[in-house]
């Protein structure tokens, strides 16, 4: 193991120890302390930062930020170690990165993901009931995709109607009316699932094949071939995923899609914006803003809100 190797390995176990998981950034580090030692380097550059940063050519410059960031914080840790190493400076490249414009499903698209969903083939059949329930609850409830796969049985009231989210983004829990619609379609569900796979190996509430937890990368994938199959998705000739309408945006369309009624019934929508801010679990009512800017329709119903003549039923 070379000296700046040990080193990486010494600032891995520090930032573990003060609570980070640092997974990604510590594979990524190791990559680049592969390239420092192919070219025989002893200490971090800025060109060699630099170089390794944005060596791939298809990803977002952000990506190239976030990356020369991680190098910045283990040359920090270096240039402590032995001064010759060099901090690349702050800004060099951007590492914010522009959120992509939701897409916005429309009721056929939806139809079309569902009836495709009921026809997936599989052993048991779970396949099918799976993911035609998984769509339809992230439809109907505009869950983050891995709230909803993370949900347990004791986490789905089926009684009540309303779900436990725990310990979700930031570490923040909350709970999720739904409605009666939603709530037969879910205990459904856990009839067919219990019925299909009668021996109980997971405390999951949505399960696989296997009758274990959905896995994340395990369902993108499937929900990409799946658009594909309905013209969603274009096919990539590098079988990579590829761009297109991802399973977050049933998120989006759940939530833009209700502040298009509430402009539509005339409601006040600065009133209404934090009840949909704590339903969705955003920490702040700013990133439910958000929808406003992105979506070209709710621009256009606010400012009609602004202008009341413009929608001529108020004056």
């Amino acid at each position: 193991m070379s000296a700046i190797r040990d080193s990486l390995a010494q600032y891995v176990a520090v930032r573990r120890a003060l609570g980070a998981t640092f997974y990604e950034p510590a594979l990524a580090l190791n990559h680049f302390v592969d390239l420092l030692e192919r070219e025989g380097a002893e200490f971090i550059t800025t060109d060699l930062a630099l170089r390794w940063a944005m060596a791939s050519k298809s990803v977002e410059r952000a990506t190239w930020g976030r990356r020369l960031s991680q190098v910045r914080g283990f040359a920090k840790w270096m240039i402590a170690l032995d001064s010759r190493n060099e901090v690349p400076p702050a800004r060099l490249l951007s590492a914010r990165r522009r959120r992509n414009a939701p897409h916005i499903y429309t009721e056929q698209e939806i139809r079309q993901l569902m009836a495709h969903a009921a026809q997936l083939h599989s052993r048991t059949g779970m396949r099918a009931t799976t993911y035609t329930t998984l769509i339809g609850l992230l439809v109907a409830t505009g869950l983050r995709p891995g709230e909803a796969i993370r949900l347990d049985r004791s986490d789905v009231d089926l009684v009540s109607g309303v779900l436990s989210i725990r310990e979700s983004k930031l570490g923040k829990s909350r709970f999720v009316p739904i409605e009666e619609s939603t709530r037969a379609a879910l205990e459904h569900y856990a009839q067919e699932r219990d019925r299909l796979c009668s021996q109980r190996l997971s405390e999951a509430f949505l399960i696989g094949e296997r009758g274990m937890r959905l896995k994340a990368g395990s369902v993108r994938s499937m929900f990409v071939r799946m658009s594909r199959v309905i013209g969603l998705r274009a096919t990539t000739e590098d079988g990579r995923d590829g761009y297109g309408p991802r399973l977050q945006d049933f998120r989006h369309s759940f939530a833009t899609g209700r502040l298009v009624e509430w402009y539509r019934a005339g409601l006040d929508v600065t009133r209404e914006l934090p009840k949909l801010a704590t339903y969705l679990g955003h920490v702040d009512v700013g990133l439910t803003y958000w929808y406003i800017e992105a979506v070209p329709e709710l621009l256009q119903l606010a400012a009609c809100y602004l202008d009341r003549d413009c929608l001529g039923e108020r004056k």
